[in-house]
């Protein structure tokens, strides 16, 4: 650190501010790295190093003919990369690029304004992406120093030095807060303005089709996905299933949803939910999954073709009783929600639909197809009624599961390398797998069956201990399972993993994924370190991010306001910047005025001997203002000229006495008369 202390403070100050400016860019630029096209982000890095080169050499900014150079290509990468040159990733970009080329033509002080107004922009726009606590502190401290900057852009070289302009910004800051805080709590939320801000995350093993072998890659997400808090106690395990997609449509390798679009849509029927038993009430915070299935707690009512409305989006109830939104969830959402403590659907299907749930592609998977006959040709089963039947086959096939060796692990290995057969590689062979493996395996060993089944995706469980009164749902807790359908009780879940693995359902373990080197070292403090900036972010997430309209009109009713609406809402606002208005009047106005006693003093001195007819120009001492009243009104200015003689005497030679001040008023009253 002293031989970088040295270093800096040889540098000459014109190359001190230019670096400090230059880190305060590339602080501005950082979180827009993840969002660039990767040619924008190295572009913009190689001219900001190009800028720090020059002005510690100091050398000369480059020809004014080489940066339309640039610009050009720039246009032209940005064209081919997004086919445009409008909108939000295309002019972000741009904004991005030219704000580092600018810094090479920085040869004049708007040349500097125009780089601090395309950093304030460019701070608002990472909100764009992400709204964590993260991004909202990162901003902050970009604003600072680009305050900082402006400060020193104002003054002459080399003053103030960077120190004291980063603690005026800093002032400057704090002053700004609570008129920031004042107009967040009650500047109207009109959609969609509140909703265009989106936040990108991580993959969350959730889609429209499930291949065979690939939902074991999120593992490594311990993302949170959802948080729950209950109005009472929670469901028990068993119960704390959360319905995303429902995949009917099997090649032999990937599962897939059924097609809107085609002959199955209609020939599926809908399942229809009869339900018994109290509602379990809980609200829900979920974090933007993007996928186009509301993952909720099953069983959530609501028929076929029920709308939910939240905020700008509706979703929908599906076929097969997955709520399904028209694009996927890229906003953070937060809801109350209900689900039924007991359920029955699909209770009435007939021959057509029923066939479409015990499809199986030609030719695939044998073995598998011969041993489930074999089962279903079994003596125990050919008396029982077809729903009885189909429980009693899922039972066995179960049993079958837990007495043979099947283990449950997150690395199988891959299947289908040696034959596209990933069922019969599976069940009779290797068994190894997760839950994927065992839920495709049970679908197809029952419609080999004749028994319709179908496999559900989602997420089970949560983390043991709640966090600030939320339980967490995260990614690595997706999860597939089964259903089936038995007459007279409709669709049954069935979830084969917890034959095989059952704290993995019963406790509602996540998926594992390696630990790092903190969680290698020790686990129970990486628990709880992120426990807790999980909780920090959680409180942002409440009190600010899901901060709406219906908080501003709580809070409205706390201040008086007996029906608070939109009118209201504007009233208390005006009144807000009416307060601030006057309050910047009346501190404006006592800034102006003189603080000290001496300056004090010569304003009431100047302002005596204004209505006397004489002037005293502020820049003046008292001895020059005595001068001035001999040469404007000649003797009879004397007593005054002589006191104000006697007050520089006073100030500035050490056994003087101060003249006292009634002497004053009273030469002044003579001069007057």
């Amino acid at each position: 650190m002293t031989a970088l202390s040295a270093w800096w403070s040889r540098l000459p100050r014109d190359a001190r501010d230019s670096f400090f400016l230059l880190g305060v860019i590339a602080a501005v630029l950082l979180p827009h790295a993840g969002h660039l096209p990767p040619w924008a982000t190295a572009l913009a890095g190689l001219m900001l190093l190009w800028r720090g080169q020059l002005a510690w050499r100091q050398r000369p900014l480059p020809s004014r003919w080489w940066l339309l150079v640039v610009v050009a290509a720039c246009a032209t990468l940005t064209w081919l990369s997004f086919r445009t040159l409008i909108g939000r990733e295309a002019g972000i970009t741009l904004l991005t690029v030219l704000m580092a080329l600018k810094t090479l033509e920085l040869r004049a002080r708007r040349d500097a304004f125009v780089v601090f107004f395309l950093g304030f922009f460019l701070v608002l726009t990472q909100f764009l992406y992400s709204q964590s606590l993260l991004t909202a502190a990162w901003s902050l401290l970009a604003l600072w120093g680009l305050l900082a900057a402006v400060v020193l852009a104002q003054m002459p070289s080399g003053l103030p030095s960077i120190a004291i302009a980063a603690r005026r910004a800093a002032g400057t800051t704090a002053l700004g807060l609570p008129v920031m805080v004042l107009l967040f709590v009650l500047f109207p939320r009109i959609a969609p303005l509140w909703g265009v801000p989106t936040e990108a995350i991580g993959r969350t093993g959730l889609s429209n089709q499930l291949e065979f072998g690939a939902m074991n890659e999120i593992a490594d997400d311990d993302g949170i996905a959802m948080r729950l808090k209950f109005d009472g106690a929670p469901p028990p395990p068993d119960r704390r299933y959360f319905r995303g997609p429902v995949l009917t449509r099997f090649d032999g390798k990937t599962w897939r949803t059924p097609d809107p679009r085609g002959t199955q849509s209609w020939l599926r029927g809908r399942d229809d939910i009869a339900a018994t038993g109290p509602l379990l009430r809980y609200e829900m915070t979920l974090e933007p999954l993007r996928i186009s299935v509301l993952p909720l707690l099953e069983m959530s009512p609501g028929a076929v073709g029920t709308e939910l409305a939240l905020t700008d989006l509706s979703v929908t109830r599906g076929p097969e009783l997955q709520w399904q939104s028209p694009r996927p969830v890229t906003e953070r959402l937060r809801l109350p929600a209900t689900a039924f403590a007991s359920w029955q659907a699909g209770l009435q299907r007939n021959r057509l639909q029923l066939a479409l749930d015990t499809e199986l592609p030609p030719g695939r998977n044998p073995r598998t197809l011969a041993w489930a006959h074999e089962l279903a040709a079994q003596p125990r089963f050919a008396g029982l009624a077809p729903g009885p039947r189909a429980e009693a086959l899922a039972a066995a096939v179960l049993d079958h599961v837990r007495g043979n060796d099947y283990l449950y692990t997150l690395s199988p290995g891959r299947y289908g390398e040696q034959s596209p057969d990933v069922i019969d590689e599976f069940w009779l062979d290797r068994r190894l797998g997760f839950c994927e493996h065992f839920a495709s395996a049970f679908v197809v060993v029952m419609r080999a069956m004749g028994v319709p089944a179908r496999i559900v995706t989602g997420f089970q469980g949560w983390d043991a201990e709640p966090q600030d009164g939320y339980f967490v749902v995260r990614n690595a807790n997706a999860h597939a399972w089964a259903e089936f359908w038995a007459e007279g009780r409709g669709w049954l879940r069935s979830d084969p993993t917890a034959a095989v693995a059952p704290n993995r359902v019963i406790q509602g373990l996540a998926l594992q994924p390696q630990p790092g080197v903190i969680g290698q070292l020790n686990p129970t403090l990486w628990r709880a370190m992120r426990n807790g900036w999980e909780a920090v972010n959680n409180r942002w997430q409440q009190l600010v991010l899901n901060y709406s309209r219906s908080n501003q009109f709580d809070l409205l009713r706390k201040l008086g306001f007996e029906q608070p609406d939109w009118a209201a809402l504007g009233q208390a606002l005006a009144g807000v910047i009416l307060v601030l208005a006057l309050a910047s009047g009346a501190w404006i106005r006592w800034s102006s005025r003189p603080h000290d006693a001496w300056s004090r003093q010569r304003a009431r001195i100047a302002a005596l001997l204004a209505r006397a007819g004489a002037s005293a120009p502020a820049h003046e001492s008292p001895a020059a203002w005595a001068r001035a009243l001999r040469r404007q009104l000649g003797p009879q200015a004397e007593p005054a000229a002589q006191w104000l003689e006697r007050l520089e005497r006073s100030r500035y030679a050490a056994d003087a006495a101060a003249p006292a001040w009634r002497d004053f008023v009273a030469a002044a009253r003579m001069l007057r008369a």
